[in-house]
């Protein structure tokens, strides 16, 4: 029998010549015997190894590769396909992979489609004023008059979105978006002339209005770093806020915007200039077959990320406002009342640049959230209506929220300030307004007095707050009208609390003490004597109902009031109860 040499068995031999090996003529030539001093012999005996049963070595064959289009559909190899239809998985109309929109345009083009449905049944009850001209009621002579109103709305709206690039890991080479809006609404009253000018079309209004709410184009100009902190540009029709509550600006307008990241995204800026276009009376929705205003937005701010603590983002902005719509004819909205210049004091249309300073932040503080504004207005208008001479601009804003959460809990705590004018005839203009708002603080839309727009009644031709707003601006229409400086100013308390009762189910509370800064100049306007700064206290309570715990479908129901303090029963009749009641339904794809 052959030896088999080993690796073992070779080590071993060098171990036994190093220790003094003795041979053992008895023992097979696969036997080897190692002796120690003072230790018995140790034995090793090599297996018996068959050569016929080592497997042979195993054929080198070349890899076996499987083409495919692009790596987006390597997907399509573990059996998911495609469905246009589920906007969760795969998705070729979603940006899910791409498309090549064009032949010869090359890869890396991506479609995202979308459709909102927005279906809005609201019943309020509002101060209302009887019809100036006539009346529908026989002997309704009256000041004030019944205050029901209803309001069915549909908006559907659809964008398509065209982008090029691998927006994965880096900002898109190229951006193409469009966004169109229908609406349909029904508007129903109890009184002639609140809903068109002419008492003869009674006290039900249908409108219809389609809207271009977006329709830019954004161009990547170049990267600045490895970490992809880049540099774009955006023209078009596109929405743009100020902060992150829509306390100042927020609006989907014509302009330029120039905008990036520096640090690893720890530092964003925009520089925009954006021209307001006129907007539909009853929707809201931009109106381009109109003429865009005089009416221009200079913007530039700049965002630090974790500052001054990790988790806190703070914002600086500088915003001009430049409006020359004082020399243009007087303007009419869509159901025949004049809105530029206002209906209020000696009627002369005005221009105005107006300066906004702000600091704003949102974020967290250990476990207690803050979200907070502070605003400083300076300028100049060539005139005021009520002031009757030009005016300097003087005024301030501050706002704040601070909130905590405990397990399924997020209680609240609001307050908000804006300056009022003290007096209307010293040449400064004290109360602030913003250009366009829109804010998200103390219940939003399901706060009666931010939610509808409340009428001045024998005032003039202005509201005392805008629908959706918070600021008691008496201007003529928030969407349609000029800003106005000279008003009383706000003083707002709030609590409130989101209690998310299931996944599924989330209640929002909210409470808030509401009242004027200063009241002179609606003692003047309504040539009244001392006004109480008390308007009074708002409470609503909503349910939010997400049935397959996504944005998918989301169910809104809400119910507010306002509780009169002394001035709402100095200003309108008390005897009846406002009120507001809203079902929205929200379908997405």
């Amino acid at each position: 029998m052959r030896r088999l040499v080993t690796p073992l068995s070779l080590a071993l031999g060098a171990l036994s010549a190093s220790a003094q090996t003795t041979a053992n003529p008895a023992a097979s030539d696969a036997t080897i015997e190692l002796r120690r001093p003072q230790s018995e012999p140790l034995t090793y005996t090599a297996p018996e190894i068959d050569p016929r049963q080592v497997p042979p070595p195993q054929r080198l064959d070349p890899r076996i590769s499987v083409p495919v289009p692009d790596r987006w559909r390597l997907v399509e190899r573990l059996g998911i396909r495609d469905n246009r239809w589920d906007p969760y998985n795969q998705n070729t109309l979603k940006g899910d992979r791409p498309f090549e929109p064009m032949a010869g345009w090359g890869p890396d083009w991506f479609l995202n489609l979308s459709a909102i449905s927005d279906t809005l049944v609201e019943s309020r009850n509002l101060p209302t004023p009887v019809g100036a001209q006539s009346s529908g009621r026989a002997q309704s002579n009256d000041v004030f008059g019944h205050g029901r109103q209803t309001l069915l709305a549909e908006t559907l709206v659809v964008s398509a979105s065209v982008v090029k690039g691998n927006t994965t890991f880096k900002p898109p080479d190229y951006e193409f978006k469009f966004t169109g809006a229908f609406n349909a609404t029904d508007a129903r009253l109890e009184e002639v002339r609140g809903l068109t000018i002419d008492p003869r079309t009674g006290t039900t209004r249908k409108d219809r209005h389609f809207g271009v709410q977006e329709a830019f184009a954004d161009v990547h100009l170049r990267n600045v770093s490895d970490n992809y902190d880049f540099d774009s540009i955006r023209v078009g029709i596109q929405p743009f806020t100020t902060d992150f509550r829509g306390f100042l600006f927020n609006d989907q307008a014509l302009g330029v915007r120039l905008f990036g990241n520096r640090a690893s995204n720890q530092i964003q800026y925009n520089l925009a200039w954006l021209r307001r276009l006129e907007k539909d009376t009853n929707s809201g929705l931009n109106d381009i077959g109109q003429r865009p205003r005089a009416d221009d937005v200079f913007a530039a701010n700049l965002y630090r990320q974790d500052w001054p603590v990790l988790g806190h983002t703070t914002q600086f902005t500088v915003v001009h406002n430049r409006n020359r719509e004082g020399g243009d004819a007087d303007y009419y909205d869509r159901n025949g009342f004049q809105v530029r210049p206002a209906v209020v004091g000696d009627v002369r249309g005005h221009d105005y640049d107006v300066t906004y300073l702000g600091m704003n932040g949102d974020g967290h503080f250990g476990r207690w959230n803050l979200t907070s504004s502070l605003y400083a207005a300076i300028g100049n208008a060539s005139y005021d209506a009520i002031a009757q001479q030009s005016q300097r601009i003087e005024a301030g804003f501050a706002a704040a929220e601070l909130s905590r959460d405990f397990d399924w809990m997020r209680l609240r705590a609001t307050a908000i300030l804006a300056s009022g004018d003290k007096d209307p005839f010293d040449g400064r203009s004290t109360g602030f307004d913003a250009i366009l708002e829109n804010p998200l603080i103390a219940g939003a839309d399901t706060s009666f007095w931010i939610r509808q727009a409340i009428p001045l009644i024998g005032g003039g031709g202005v509201a005392l707050s805008g629908r959706n707003g918070v600021l008691p601006s008496l201007r003529s229409s928030k969407d349609q009208g000029q800003s106005n400086f000279v008003n009383p100013g706000l003083q707002l308390l709030g609590v409130g609390a989101d209690l998310d009762l299931t996944p599924q189910v989330r209640l929002i509370v909210n409470l808030s003490r509401i009242g004027f800064a200063d009241t002179t100049v609606l003692e003047y306007l309504r040539n009244q004597g001392p006004i109480d700064r008390h308007l009074g206290n708002g409470l609503s309570l909503a349910v939010q109902y997400r049935p397959f715990s996504s944005q998918n479908v989301v169910l809104n129901a809400s119910i507010a009031t306002l509780e009169p303090g002394k001035a709402y029963r100095q200003l309108f009749d008390s005897s009846e109860r406002p009120y507001s009641l809203l079902l929205n339904l929200l379908l997405t794809f």
